[in-house]
């Protein structure tokens, strides 16, 4: 008794083609409908692969696939160089000995294998080659698949990644395009810090006087304000809950902070102010000089009085010095001017607090100014936290809010993160607690599997984790349950609604693309798993993102590789990725803060910072989970309040 690998078209129609591939186990090499013009034996290498030409009848088999999954391939003629689409479907069925919960597992590494960028294959016979190959050596489990080839007559509408302005700053060869909407993103980016025009030429190369037109459109707009030493920073709508500081006013002891929240994005900081009550806001400005020039400027220059004053950090040298000298003989009077050494104005490390009640809890929210893989933004942004912890010292909670990449499931439903949902961090090996993850480097091996470095971060409390655990169980297993984070984003989207440019509706549920790398920088489009029709409960339902428990992941080096990142997140278990954080949760640990969480709202499938138009409503959608995990704590006791 031995198996073999049959090949049978099943159907074909104007624009399709249904083909079997199914394993067989026969006592002899058989003859298919008794004539063996009508297949074809492989040997050698193939042995155990037959090809029948003849196509069967329709009704061969009745039992419907266990699961589907179907991908959008953008075809090229060779000939004529026109392009096509062509929707390729997988229907698998599987062996009663196969757990099902296991099936999906199995379709999944099926499918990521057939389109490894390696070896992808990209015409009809590798493409069914390859599917047969698979089936007989390595996936044993699958007794059968069915592949549909259908061409798509709508209009070519090739897929568009995004790069994000942290990705351009990677790829180093790339330039920013200098536009209104690109100013307002890097000021927002840099919030609290302030951004003069000539910061944002010498990071991007743009031309000082253009950029202070834009600067000038902005501000016209309400959407910068001047500050002075000619820096812009963002204006805030009701600008007056804000007081600029110098240093923080002292708290009463009932009005000090237990849980920081710590967020990145200036939409990330709105969604969460939204979800505060009682809130008022403090900005610390701070400057630091840097970088000595030459200033020709003359002496008799005139400057118009800021609008906004600057608390600085330390003493500026002044451009010029003018000296008077009096000729006696001839009574005249010059004025030279001595050139010394500029001091150019860089804003450093400013401070942004809001401070408000989220139900029994106070709270205080911060931004850290721009994040990224520089090491100056690292380190920023771990000074920011520790100054944070440092200022607030009655903090036992922190959590880390904003958006994050998915990691998409392609045959599971239950456990695929789409864009919109939420990704709490949370263990899932018994025998330890990480929570967060990141991967200093990254090597491949010639055998093709993969060495990782990395940085585990684990909270000795885990008692966010264990909320969030109770919520996603009730969510999931109460069908008429009502998610108290649905009405918080409600209720966080009024509040927004007249107070930001950034919109926070969901975005169409059509923008929601799912693609896969198939290397030479192709990609395919992937449909999003069926909900399952037999589990009510798990169905997606509008305006209600799905919780998803799991470690969360960061590093360059995976993050901007798609098959490192999908490897990384198989071997450790990950559901989302985010900009690199770990200096921040090294801060925390290192002020000894037992418990924290990471809680990404879902923007794209990278880290979060692709996704432009799901950033606002992913943010929202992970403060509002905040906000519900912060309402199921216990108050604190009235002796620590």
């Amino acid at each position: 008794m031995h198996e073999q690998i049959v090949m049978t078209p099943k159907c074909k129609t104007a624009n399709s083609t249904t083909i079997m591939i199914e394993r067989r186990r026969q006592a002899a090499e058989p003859v298919l409908n008794g004539n063996k013009d009508d297949i074809h034996i492989a040997g050698g290498d193939h042995k155990g692969i037959i090809i029948n030409k003849q196509m069967i009848d329709n009704n061969h088999e009745n039992k419907p696939a266990q699961i589907s999954l179907k991908f959008i391939v953008f075809l090229v003629d060779a000939q004529n160089g026109t392009h096509s689409q062509e929707q390729r479907t997988l229907f698998f069925w599987f062996p009663d000995t196969l757990m099902p919960e296991n099936r999906a597992t199995v379709a999944q590494d099926f499918f990521k294998e057939l389109v490894s960028p390696l070896e992808f294959p990209r015409d009809y016979v590798g493409f069914i080659k390859k599917i047969m190959k698979l089936v007989q050596n390595k996936y044993t489990s699958i007794d059968r698949i069915e592949i549909e080839l259908k061409q798509i007559d709508e209009p070519i509408e090739f897929p568009v990644r995004p790069v994000s302005t942290d990705e351009t700053i990677l790829e180093g060869e790339q330039k920013l395009e200098l536009s209104r909407e690109k100013v307002l993103e890097l000021i927002e980016s840099a919030y609290p810090n302030p951004l003069t025009t000539q910061d944002l030429a010498e990071d991007h190369g743009w031309d000082i006087e253009a950029i202070a037109k834009k600067f000038i459109e902005l501000e016209k707009d309400g959407l910068v304000m001047a500050m002075d030493k000619g820096a812009y920073t963002r204006a805030v709508q009701k600008n007056n809950q804000i007081k600029v500081v110098k240093q923080m006013p002292q708290l009463s002891s009932a009005k000090q902070p237990t849980i920081a929240i710590i967020t990145a994005q200036y939409c990330e900081k709105l969604a969460v102010d939204s979800m505060i009550e009682n809130k008022e806001t403090f900005v610390r400005y701070t400057t630091v000089g840097s970088e000595k020039d030459v200033d020709n400027t003359s002496s008799s220059s005139s400057s118009s009085s800021p609008t906004n004053q600057l608390v600085y950090s330390n003493t500026l040298e002044l451009d010029n010095t003018s000296s008077t000298t009096t000729n006696t003989t001839s009574t005249t009077t010059t004025t030279t001017t001595t050139k010394h050494p500029r001091r150019r104005v860089r804003f450093g490390e400013s401070n942004v607090y809001t401070l408000g009640d989220i139900g029994a809890h106070r709270i205080v929210c911060t931004k850290l100014p721009t994040v990224g893989h520089t090491r100056e933004a690292m380190t920023a942004a771990g000074n920011t936290t520790t100054r944070l912890l440092g200022t607030f010292q009655k903090v036992d909670y922190v959590f880390l809010v904003g958006v994050g990449g998915g990691v998409p499931h392609y045959t599971d439903y239950k456990r695929h993160v789409r864009l919109g949902d939420v990704v709490v961090s949370y263990p899932i090996r018994t025998h330890n607690k990480v929570v967060y993850m990141y991967c200093e480097d990254a090597r491949v091996l010639s055998s093709g599997g993969c060495i990782f470095d990395t940085k585990e971060y684990s909270p000795t409390n885990l008692s966010l984790q264990n909320i969030a655990s109770e919520m996603k169980k009730q969510a999931n297993l109460d069908e008429g349950f009502s998610p108290p984070w649905q009405n918080y984003m409600r209720e966080g989207l009024k509040n927004l609604i007249n107070e930001s440019e950034h919109n926070f509706e969901a975005p169409p549920a059509e923008s929601d693309k799912l693609y896969m790398n198939i290397g030479e920088q192709d990609v395919i489009e992937v449909s999003h798993p069926s909900a399952p029709k037999d589990d009510a409960a798990y169905a997606r339902s509008d305006g209600c993102p799905q919780i998803h428990l799991a470690p969360i992941a960061s590093g360059r080096r995976i993050s901007r590789d798609d098959q490192l990142r999908q490897k990384f997140a198989s071997r450790f278990g990950c559901l989302a990725f985010d900009a690199e954080m770990d200096a921040v949760v090294d801060s925390i640990l290192g002020n000894c803060r037992d418990s924290f969480a990471v809680v990404r709202g879902i923007a794209d499938y990278k880290d979060g910072s692709r996704g432009k138009e799901w950033q606002p409503y992913a943010s929202l959608a992970a403060a509002s989970v905040v906000k519900a995990m912060i309402s199921a704590m216990d108050p604190p006791s009235p002796m620590r309040k």
